[in-house]
Order: structure tokens, then sequence, then C-alpha cells
């Protein structure tokens, strides 16, 4: 149906929007296990919040899983050395997940404030380190990772984990936490009564500011400071994948390229101050809020893939090992097939998620965990 180069496109536009769901429906997940331990003050509103999540976390961890599941078929190159140069911190991001239906299961099984103190701290642990790493990985993806391919396409990752605990990754995970606990906050004001709307408002409001200022701040110095690369070979978009086939080199204002030879991929960072700007005006309007941090979120990850484009995932020190669009991706047969088994089974996932949400929407308060035998 398509040829190699249009499966390729269309397989990295897939990767986006798989990214873009886990941070919007994911995001809300840990970012209100975030705010638990804050937001809530007593045991009861702890409990409350989280009810909001309790019966849907899992269907939204599935954004996870099909973002793992893409890079691994469609993407194998990049696979192979994200998942073994991040081995350490995928390891620590696993570890903090798993406790996540441990709390849920058996926080509330004991009336015992140091026990369910214990668990609410293991909840905000699987939301704070996540969103956290997440945002630390993507800086080291626009700094490029010290990796090299040698002539049998044996992948060598030369670097250590400490290094990817540097200044501007760190930067770029904070603005993945704000993107999160903002994500959270709306989506609690949705769920819950006006008891936590002051308190929500005020997070939210907070949030907003410093991701604009944060997201402003991190592009003047990418643009200043972080070298970007570029291919400066010719490129066949239908040749079989074979990173060692061109020639980059790091240029200071080369993620900004794209830009500037495609204007209309300027809506990409015009969304974030559109939806930040959105946000502070329908605060008072809990739905519309939420619609707009999630453009907000859309905004962020979108203008990091327009302004990387080829590149998936640069190399540091061997700069023609770097991961390309043209380069990274299975066989188009692979992708052709993969392709059809999205375009079935990707609307049957939409669909159950839609009812889902439909199922279970409302308010929770006291009285519904009342009524609720099971809730948490």
């Amino acid at each position: 149906m398509f040829d190699y180069e249009i499966l390729r496109l269309v397989w990295w536009g897939l990767l986006g929007v798989l990214l873009i769901g886990f941070a919007i429906l994911d995001g809300f997940d840990m970012g209100v296990a975030m705010l638990l331990p804050w937001v809530g003050k007593t045991d009861q509103e702890r409990r409350i919040i989280i009810n909001t999540i309790g019966p849907v976390w899992e269907s939204n961890q599935v954004w996870l899983i099909l973002g793992a599941g893409a890079i691994f078929a469609a993407w194998p190159p990049l696979y192979a050395v994200a998942f073994s140069g991040f081995y350490i911190p995928m390891f620590i991001v696993l570890s903090t997940l798993i406790f996540r239906p441990v709390a849920f299961k058996f926080r509330s099984k004991i009336e015992n404030p140091l026990w369910r103190f214990v668990w609410d701290w293991a909840l905000f642990k699987g939301g704070f380190i996540p969103a956290l790493i997440f945002g630390v990985a993507v800086g080291n993806a626009l700094q490029g990772v010290p990796f090299s391919f040698d002539e049998s396409l044996h992948v060598n990752y030369t670097g250590y984990f400490y290094e990817l605990l540097n200044p501007y990754a760190l930067g770029c995970g904070v603005i993945s936490v704000l993107m999160m606990i903002l994500q959270g906050a709306a989506y609690l004001r949705l769920k819950t009564s006006a008891n936590f709307s002051d308190r929500l408002q005020s997070v939210m409001f907070i949030c907003i500011v410093a991701l604009l200022i944060g997201f402003t701040i991190m592009g003047i110095v990418t643009h200043l400071f972080i070298e970007g690369y570029q291919i400066v070979s010719n490129v066949d978009p239908l040749a079989p994948s074979n990173p060692l086939m061109k020639t980059v080199i790091k240029q200071t204002d080369a993620w900004e390229q794209n830009f500037y030879n495609y204007p209309w991929l300027g809506i990409a960072p015009l969304i974030v101050y559109v939806g930040g700007l959105l946000c502070l005006v329908f605060y008072k309007k809990p739905l519309l809020a939420f619609i707009s941090s999630s453009l907000l979120i859309a905004g962020i990850i979108t203008t990091v893939g327009f302004s990387m484009y080829p590149f998936m995932l640069p190399s540091s020190t061997h700069l023609n090992s770097s991961l390309t669009v043209w380069d990274a991706s299975s066989s188009a047969r692979t992708l052709g097939i993969m392709l059809l088994a999205v375009v079935i089974f990707l609307p049957i996932i939409l669909a159950y998620v839609s009812w889902l949400y439909h199922v279970l929407r409302g308010k929770v308060t006291e009285e519904s965990l009342h009524a609720n035998e099971n809730s948490y």
C-alpha cells in the first residue's frame, strides 16, 4: 500500500502519537500520585484522590506498553541502544512502577496511619521518579548519547549512569515533572468536589507559569549552548536500514533548522503557549482546563520531535552511528504488517478507553466511597 519512505514516516508519527497518549493519560496518573501527599490533608481526602485514578490507571498503562512495543518492533536499533544504554534508569522506573498496583491494593487494608503513610509515599515515588527519568532521557537524546556500531552493526554503549544526570537533562526532567503535575491537577479538578478546588487551582497556576518560563528558558539554552546534529550526505529513504551509511556533523543551531526550513512547524511551540494561556483562562472550567493542559503537553512533545527530525537518537561520540528515521527502522514488510495491525486494533483500544471513561464518569466523593465496597 505504501512505499518504504512513507511507512517510515508513518511509524515515526505513530511513535509520537503513542508518546503523547502516554503523557496525557498515564501522565495524569503520575501527576495525581505526586499530588497525593500534598493536596490530601486528611486520610479521607487522600482516599478520594486515590480513587480518581484507581479504576483507570491499568488502562492508561497500555500506552507505555504500546510505546515500548512499537520501539521494539518498528525501530529495533533504537530499542537496542536505549534499553541497554539506559538500563539502570529503566530498571529504576520499573521498580517504582511495580509499587503502584501494590500500593493501590494494600493501602486501605490496615487502618494504621504509618502503614498508609508509607504507601502514599510509594505512590508519590511511582509518579515522580518515572516522570523525572523520562524527561532526563529526552534531555540526553537532544544532546546525543555515547554509542557506536561496528561493521557488523553490534552496538557499543560507552556512557555511565551519572553522565545522564547532567544539568541540561535534569532541566528537561523538571519540565516533565511539571507537565505531569499540571495534568494530574487538571484531572483531579474534573473528578473531585469543590473541597479541592482552591488548592488545585493554585497548583495549576504555579505549574503553568513555571512550564511556560521553563520551556522558554530551555529553548534559549538549546539554541545558544546545545549542539544539534545534521546529516550532510545524501540519504536514500528507500534504502535498507544501516546507520553507518551517512555523514553527520554537529552544529549549534541544528535543532532549529527544521523550523527555519519549514516555518509551519512553528505551530508546535505555539501550541505550548496557547495551551498554557487557555489553561489560565479556563481555570474555572475543569474540562476545558484539562483539554488545554493536554494541548500544552502535546505541544512540548511535538516540538522536540519536530526539532530532532529525522534523528531519533544521535550519537555524541560516533556521529555517523546516529539513529534516524531513515536508517533505524525494521523492514518494509514488517512495518506494513504492523501498520495493518494498528489499523485494526488501535480503534478497538480507543473505543474501549472511551467506553471505560464514560462508565466511570462523574466525581468521586465521600458518599461514593461509602457506597462502593470495592473502593481503595
